[in-house]
């Protein structure tokens, strides 16, 4: 794990890394920093051992958390006795000093800085919580301490990022969750999002599931389709890409896929209902909505939504055959330049 900066007052981009052996050879959770020469290149490593002994570090994350105008660095991990937070504060030549360990949740692996309150001086921080299934928010008192946490669930979140999604000017935090194989039901994989609401605390996630790939390991944002809001893209453990792009205008209640369990073949099941929400400034233009083969939609949305109505979409499964079948509602609109969707999913007998 790396972050980037200037760690040693030099204006030169630097890189910090945890180490599990230090440039002597010898085995530590050591934080070094490749101090950059501005070329390009970069010098010898400055190394430091502030990390406890007892302490496996997982990630890193840098950020001024004490605002003396030298960058700082957060390390979680692992020890004998629980899982936490290390704050390491800089000296502003490449080396740290120990500033404080917060209790967090099981697996640690990922941190994101952020503002999450109207504070600007007082950074913040999030940690996903792989095993604790949850995501750790730590506020920021401006001085390098940090508020004990506050937990939010989400199923085995690998990575978390914070990020206004919404362009509200509240800072939200999208956590990947991995899924697990034999339980792709109650945990699918996909990414959830936390609404921020500008005072330090969150919404529950709301989650959006990746398809069937198993073992979402990373979540970053960036606007793929230049509509100027910010998409995000999941990295799969098989090397493949997942982008889900942003529609800033509508939302779906439920959010998760729409299981019909078991339906004998060539008849149709009872109707499952999902609300669609224009939460944007303008009405939304639908163009046209229909489903996957096997199953049948019928919707109450009329051609043009007004901003902060809602319409109804129901859903149908009539397998003509047995077996295991899966499709989806897809829904043409004027909020994204690619098709939502609403996947289904059910079992002819």
């Amino acid at each position: 794990m790396l972050a980037l900066g200037d760690f040693t007052g030099s204006g030169n981009i630097d890189i910090v890394a945890l180490e599990g052996t230090s440039t002597e050879g010898i085995i530590c959770d050591c934080i070094e920093v490749l101090p950059g020469n501005g070329d390009g290149t970069f010098g010898a490593p400055i190394s430091t051992t502030p990390v406890p002994d007892d302490v496996t570090g997982f990630a890193i994350a840098a950020g001024d958390f004490n605002d003396d105008g030298k960058l700082d660095v957060a390390v979680s991990g692992e020890s004998f006795s629980g899982d936490q937070v290390d704050i390491l504060l800089g000296n502003g030549n490449g080396t740290f000093t120990a500033g404080g360990s917060y209790t967090v949740s099981g697996t640690p692996q990922s941190i994101a800085t952020g503002y999450f309150t109207s504070d600007k001086t007082k950074l913040d921080l999030a940690v996903a919580n792989s095993l604790g299934s949850s995501v750790s928010v730590l506020l920021g008192n401006g001085d390098g301490t940090f508020q004990q946490s506050v937990y939010y669930p989400t199923s085995f979140p690998t990575w978390v990022i914070a990020q206004d999604l919404d362009g509200d000017g509240n800072i939200d935090l999208a956590a990947s969750n991995a899924g697990v194989p034999e339980f792709t039901k109650e945990y699918p994989p996909g990414v959830s999002v936390l609404k921020g609401n500008g005072d330090g605390t969150f919404e529950p996630g709301v989650f959006y599931r990746s398809g069937n790939k198993i073992g979402v390991n990373y979540v970053a944002a960036g606007d793929f389709n230049e509509d100027h809001r910010p998409d995000l893209v999941l990295v799969v453990e098989s090397g493949q890409v997942i982008t889900l792009l942003n529609t800033g205008a509508v939302t779906f209640s439920p959010s998760t896929p729409l299981g019909f369990g078991t339906q004998a073949a060539g008849t149709t099941s009872t109707a499952r209902t999902v609300t669609l929400t224009n939460t944007g400034t303008k009405p939304l233009e639908i163009l046209s909505i229909k489903a996957s083969p096997d199953f049948v939609v019928k919707s109450s949305c009329a051609a043009r939504v007004a901003s902060g109505a809602n319409c109804t979409i129901s859903a149908w499964f009539s397998p003509a055959k047995q077996g295991t079948k899966r499709g989806a509602i897809e829904i043409i609109d004027s909020a994204s330049s690619k098709p939502q969707v609403i996947e289904l999913f059910g079992t002819g007998t």
